[in-house]
């Protein structure tokens, strides 16, 4: 049975934090056991937590509470024998999370968190397209002896789903083999450039998952992450790109993950927290 973890989201009331009620369900999945520089992705979804309490919970853009669509935290997952243990128990997770018909949302974690999740959605939905935010391809068959290491998040879905890869600005050459570039938005082409905009919506499906990885995003403004690429995108245009994705699609489910927080400053969870509620926000400003 799914439990209800500890605190609720933003401290919101608890009548908007009921299971039964509900709309939205958060799983928190604070794993880091590949991650091979940076380390803290474990500590993401406190400083998250811990942030959004913080927040202003109308959203000026929307004109909306989204809160007030009721969110539930459940239990994290948190226990893990090796990174093969994590992608099944997320998997399975993920697998009782979709029986409830609730609007799934993830916090990890590295970004490996993503691989049983999308595994799962893959099976629940047809014709599912991936939106991958990221600054590197994660494509890679395998790495550090397993399928299932950060580095290779998206490798599966590359072959199972349609994938589309957005603000890639760092691979290895061996993952060139396995990359659909007519799908790809590298960061250096879509500066100063808005049609990437809809040319990669239009290549979407009906039904969409995100998995947003805050590494896209520029250091300047997202330092808290275990590789910070230079050259990311800036909050505007993450924001106008997420607004017609979730306008134009049926986004199904999200994630975000790779926030490793850096002690004494807080704009980058704060950010991370900002992230998730615009999220929602477009979700059931657009679809209610």
């Amino acid at each position: 049975m799914i439990q209800k973890y500890k605190d609720t989201f933003a401290g919101i009331k608890d009548k908007f934090a009921s299971f039964e009620s509900s709309k939205i369900l958060l799983q928190s999945i604070p794993y880091d056991g590949t991650s091979t520089w940076g380390k803290g992705a474990d500590k993401g979804f406190a400083a998250f937590m811990d942030a959004a309490e913080n927040m202003e919970l109308y959203d000026i853009e929307t004109d909306s509470q989204v809160y007030e669509k009721g969110i539930v935290t459940v239990e994290e997952l948190n226990s893990f024998s090796s990174p093969e243990d994590m992608y099944t128990q997320t998997y399975i997770r993920t697998k009782e999370l979709l029986k409830t018909n609730k609007f799934l949302t993830f916090f990890g974690g590295e970004h490996s968190i993503s691989i049983g999740i999308i595994k799962a959605f893959n099976e629940h939905y047809d014709n599912l397209s991936i939106l991958q935010i990221d600054a590197h391809a994660d494509l890679r068959p395998s790495y550090e002896g397993t399928p299932y290491n950060h580095a290779c998040a998206l490798h599966e879905a590359r072959h199972s789903c349609n994938l589309i890869q957005v603000g890639i600005r760092s691979m290895d050459s061996s993952e060139k083999e396995f990359m659909d570039y007519s799908k790809v938005y590298f960061a250096d082409a879509i500066l100063d450039n808005e049609k990437w905009i809809q040319e990669s919506i239009d290549q979407m499906t009906e039904n969409i998952y995100i998995t947003f990885d805050l590494d896209a995003l520029d250091p300047s403004i997202m330092p808290a992450t275990g590789t910070p690429e230079p050259g990311g995108l800036e909050w505007p245009t993450t924001l106008k790109y997420l607004r017609q994705v979730f306008k134009q699609k049926n986004v199904i489910g999200f994630d975000i993950v790779e926030l490793a927080p850096i002690e004494n400053l807080n704009s980058p969870q704060f950010l991370a927290a900002k992230l998730y509620y615009k999220m929602l926000s477009y979700k059931f400003s657009n679809h209610e």
